[in-house]
């Protein structure tokens, strides 16, 4: 078998030996990725929390990216979900579909940029699989995590008088997406351009700020496909009127500089969706001691909006406080 550039290819089993393999060190149930199958303990008082998330290439990044860029970005936004649920990452897999041209030294790259995102999140690969395919290059990790019992942080929760939060800053990735596309055509110093880039490109799970989240916590999600997007999903799954203030979300140094010359890059800051933010409601009385927790954290915690009384849905009013019309907002697949 060969690769991409002629040189021959180490295969299925010779990939998984030399490059994922030393990913699944320290997980005994792992068994060194040489059975097909994984087992792990879970304590009697935790429950397992599971999610899934897949990227294509065309669709969720570009064909050029860098392979560790895609594999810190693939572990990342299924680490952000277990985040948002309240949930400590316990370990993954993972199945990649790739094209018989993406040659070792793609899958190396990857593989090293895998253990990077690994040491950063306190995780560890269990198993998976891997395919070729005739179609494009696709990545799908299911992560695993503990939450003590019944503690776990659904979209639906969400009550009359709370008030509604947000980590981090808002539109960088959509911004850096624009910037990878070449479809901003202000110029942007290098050191924004670098920023954003690095928020599309290798998000920042909100792990350090799990266990503030099971306390103060009623309903939480993280934010992927557009903060509106995102807290309609909220807003209808809790069954409650979401107000969504839109001078009060919060927005990066880099994304205010760009918004000076092209206001109209709001809606995308907006709608654009891979923030990889947590979005979440607590009761209105505990945000102090929510800001605090954020400090602690280091993660800023910024109050958004609140939970009224109505029907179903979300309310955003726009920079002069009047009641403004963002559309549906948001990714959709099909």
């Amino acid at each position: 078998m060969t690769s991409q550039g002629g040189a021959v290819s180490l295969g299925e089993f010779g990939r998984i030996e030399r490059f994922f393999r030393p990913l699944a060190v320290g997980v005994p149930g792992a068994f060194d990725l040489t059975d097909d199958a994984a087992v792990l303990d879970v304590p009697h008082d935790q429950q397992l929390v599971v999610t899934t998330d897949a990227m294509v290439s065309g669709v969720h990044f570009l064909p050029n990216d860098n392979p560790a860029d895609l594999a810190w970005k693939i572990l990342a936004v299924n680490m952000s979900d277990l985040a948002a649920k309240g949930a400590e990452p316990l370990a993954y897999s993972l199945v990649t579909s790739l094209p018989k041209s993406i040659g070792d030294d793609w899958v190396e790259a990857f593989a090293k940029g895998l253990g990077e995102a690994q040491r950063a999140f306190k995780v560890n690969l269990l198993g998976g699989d891997t395919v070729s395919t005739s179609g494009p290059l696709s990545l799908t990790i299911t992560a695993l995590g503990l939450v003590p019992r019944n503690r776990m942080i659904r979209r639906k929760g969400a009550k009359l008088g709370d008030a509604l939060f947000v980590t981090g800053s808002i539109g960088d990735a959509a911004l850096g997406l624009k910037l990878a596309q070449g479809a901003l055509t202000q110029p942007v110093p290098e050191a924004d351009r670098a920023y954003l880039l690095s928020r599309l490109r290798r998000p920042a799970p909100r792990l350090d700020l799990v266990a503030s989240l099971r306390v103060f916590g009623t309903a939480a999600l993280d934010i992927s496909d557009g903060l509106v997007a995102d807290l309609r999903h909220m807003a209808l799954t809790s069954k409650v009127r979401l107000v969504l203030d839109v001078q009060s979300v919060p927005l990066s140094g880099p994304a205010l500089r760009l918004l000076v010359g092209a206001p109209t890059l709001r809606r995308t800051i907006l709608t654009g969706g891979d923030d990889y933010e947590v979005a979440f409601t607590a009761p209105a009385d505990k945000a102090e001691d929510i800001a605090a927790a954020g400090q602690n954290a280091g993660i800023a915690v910024t109050r958004i909006g609140k939970v009224i009384d109505g029907e179903p849905g979300l309310d955003i009013l726009g920079l002069d406080g009047a009641e403004t019309d963002l559309g549906p907002g948001g990714w959709r697949h099909f």
